[in-house]
C-alpha cells in the first residue's frame, strides 16, 4: 500500500515514528513534509498529501499536527478528500467502514505513539462497506459540487 504522509512541526515526531513503523510492515510511505521540526503551516502539508491521494499518487493519506483538527479541516477543502481526525481505534475503523475516509488525521499532542499505531492499523485494516452507506457518501460528495 502506498501512503502519503505529512505533518507540521507539532506532528513531526509522531509522523517520523509512524513512517518507520509502516515501512517495517511493508507499506511504501511517501513523506511529503515537513522535513524538519521547525515551525511551519499545516495547510501546506495537508494540501500536498490531499493532492497525492486525489491524483492517485497514493492510495491513502496520513496527516499529523498537534490535534489533527487543522489538518482535517484543511484536507477536506480539497475536492475528493474525506479526511477524518480520530483519537481511538474504533472511530478509525468506523470512518473507513462507513465514511470511506481516504485520509486519516491524528494529533501528536492527543495520542501517543502506541495508540497511534493502533489507530492506523484499525484504519488500514478496514474496508469500506458500501451498500447502505453509499447514498450518504454520494450526498456528502455532492456538497463539493
Amino acid at each position: 500500500m502506498r501512503i502519503a504522509a505529512g505533518s507540521d512541526h507539532a506532528g513531526f515526531t509522531l509522523k517520523q515514528d509512524l513512517i518507520t513503523w509502516l515501512n517495517g510492515l511493508g507499506h511504501e510511505v511517501v513523506d511529503l513534509g515537513t522535513p524538519v521540526k521547525e515551525r511551519c503551516d499545516y495547510p501546506d502539508y495537508a494540501v500536498a498529501v490531499s493532492q497525492a491521494v486525489v491524483n492517485g499518487d497514493a492510495d491513502w493519506g496520513l496527516l499529523i499536527c498537534g490535534t489533527g483538527i487543522g489538518m482535517s479541516m484543511s484536507a477536506n477543502k480539497v475536492n475528493g478528500i474525506r479526511a477524518a481526525v480520530v483519537s481511538d481505534a474504533f472511530s478509525a475503523r468506523a470512518t473507513r467502514l462507513h465514511n470511506d475516509a481516504n485520509i486519516l488525521c491524528i494529533g501528536e499532542r492527543v495520542v501517543g505513539a502506541g495508540l497511534a499505531q493502533e489507530i492506523v492499523s484499525a484504519w488500514l485494516d478496514a474496508d469500506y462497506e458500501g451498500g447502505r452507506h453509499q447514498n450518504r457518501i454520494d450526498k456528502m460528495m455532492d456538497i463539493e459540487n
